[in-house]
């Protein structure tokens, strides 16, 4: 594992930011598309501008908090890199399933693991992280909604 935190940190952030890319990549015209629109979304539904201010700082904050991470467990790094990749591979694919081929329970399936896989690094290192983990609450908070706004989707669709 580096030791330089300062590159450790870059790593993570244009490693997040790249999900964040190649997702916007293959949802294809996604929030815009005539299949979007059409659907009937949540009351709760956030202005689409919404969601780019909240993955920017989302990524931000997570970046960090998987810096601390990794540093604090470097012993455990293949499996912290495992789980990080999982997370990766959830993150980007849900625009892919959801978007882009419209395969809302799919999705949703998409989304609800990658919300336990982020309940798991919050949880999980809780006690050695402390303070640290609020963090990576914003993340677990967004994907909540993301999770209620696709369910939603799901049942009045």
């Amino acid at each position: 594992m580096m030791k330089n935190k300062y590159l450790l940190f870059l790593l993570f952030l244009a490693t997040n930011f790249g999900a964040l890319g190649i997702g916007l990549l293959l949802m294809d015209d996604g929030s815009t598309s005539e299949w979007y629109y059409n659907l009937n979304k949540a009351p709760w539904t956030p202005e689409g501008w919404v969601f780019g201010a909240a993955w920017f700082s989302i990524m931000v904050f997570f970046s960090f908090y998987m810096t601390k991470l990794a540093l604090q467990f470097e012993e455990r790094n293949n499996f912290l890199v495992k789980v990080f990749v999982v997370q990766w591979l959830l993150n980007v694919s849900w625009n892919y399933v959801f978007f882009n081929q419209h395969l809302t329970i799919t999705g949703f399936v998409v989304i609800m693991s990658l919300w336990l896989l982020v309940g798991f690094f919050t949880f999980n290192y809780l006690k050695q992280l402390k303070w640290f983990t609020l963090l990576i609450a914003p993340y677990l908070i967004w994907l909540t909604i993301a999770s209620s706004l696709n369910g939603y989707i799901i049942l009045y669709n």
